[in-house]
């Protein structure tokens, strides 16, 4: 990386942290991130929606004959079509940030279902859907680091909702944020291991709250900001124990973070199943992932996630099989 981008990178991340944390959604904490970073004019700010600064601009007026900035790209996408074009734009790099789920839209989170299998399958993307303010914050700051800094290829995909939730990280969390997921309270077990991603977070928060109060079963959380990070991690792990089966076995995040239990786990997304599925062959324990399509059209309501935990719990014979049905019943899922 040449050192005047390396060196504006550092400036970048400098005026974030003496700008401070903002609470509020992951939308809101982007946008104010924007803000700090348009006015230290180290960074290149792209609103989607400017008339002066058209995609189709790029590159003549980010290069300027000068060296790479780093860029924060806003905007506003539906179809794998839209983000490809706009990464082909971007040479594939910089902080791509997306807000179409907060736009009226009959598709799950506001895009096809095309886009997160694109954002999967894409080698130079590493995705992100944060759940709080405190997650897209910490994201950022780490693809200024890795792609300016370190000088990392590739870019990053954040998704943005606008529902505020406040929760303060700490180092550990943020560090454990970034490779894909993290407890919510270190040290807490639980009957069931409840994971979520992005705005679907709040549900499984909801569902493990009405375990203990309607079903005396306790939950130990996990915030999931990237399961194809957690995915592609635990894969390669697997292809290099598969290729060197005289050496030592090596681990991933995902599984050092699931060992030493054996309690069922429960995945949420507020995409389709698939995004779940990438993680289910790394997870040494009953593995249940629930996505848009999985028991209704949209993310899985507090009330699906509880009877999955049930149905989970008892296949083990850790419940009664009745509290399925009674659950079933309680809550008129019928």
């Amino acid at each position: 990386m040449p050192p005047h981008t390396a060196h504006a990178a550092q400036l970048c991340i400098e005026a974030l942290n003496t700008a401070g944390q903002s609470d509020g959604s992951p939308l809101y904490a982007v946008m104010t991130m924007a803000n700090t970073l348009e006015f230290s004019r180290q960074a290149w700010v792209i609103r989607g929606q400017s008339r002066s600064r058209r995609v189709g601009n790029w590159p003549s007026w980010f290069a300027r004959n000068t060296a790479e900035k780093p860029m924060l790209y806003l905007h506003s996408a539906a179809s794998s079509a839209q983000l490809c074009a706009l990464s082909d734009e971007t040479a594939q790099r910089g902080i791509l940030c997306n807000d179409i789920e907060n736009h009226p839209s009959a598709w799950p989170k506001g895009t096809q279902p095309s886009v997160p299998l694109w954002l999967a399958a894409h080698p130079h993307c590493t995705p992100y859907d944060p759940a709080c303010a405190a997650e897209a914050r910490a994201i950022v700051l780490a693809g200024l680091r890795t792609l300016y800094v370190d000088g990392q290829p590739g870019f990053y995909y954040l998704a943005l909702h606008d529902q505020d939730t406040t929760r303060h990280l700490s180092a550990q969390d943020r560090e454990d944020a970034l490779k894909g997921m993290y407890p919510i309270q270190r040290g807490r077990t639980g009957a069931v291991r409840l994971l979520g991603a992005g705005r679907a977070f709040e549900e499984v928060v909801q569902a493990a709250q009405l375990l203990e109060q309607d079903w005396q079963v306790t939950a130990q959380l996990w915030s999931c900001p990237s399961y194809t990070r957690l995915a592609r991690e635990a894969a390669a792990a697997a292809r290099w124990n598969r290729l060197h089966p005289l050496a030592p076995k090596r681990s991933c995040h995902l599984r050092d973070c699931l060992a030493g239990n054996a309690a069922p786990v429960v995945a949420v997304t507020g995409y389709p199943q698939a995004i779940v599925d990438q993680v289910a062959g790394y997870v040494d324990a009953q593995f249940v992932a629930l996505g848009a399509g999985s028991v209704q059209a949209a993310a899985p309501s507090r009330y699906w996630i509880v009877v999955s935990a049930l149905r989970a719990l008892a296949d083990e014979g850790r419940v009664d099989a009745e509290h399925v049905r009674s659950a079933m019943s309680r809550y008129h899922l019928h």
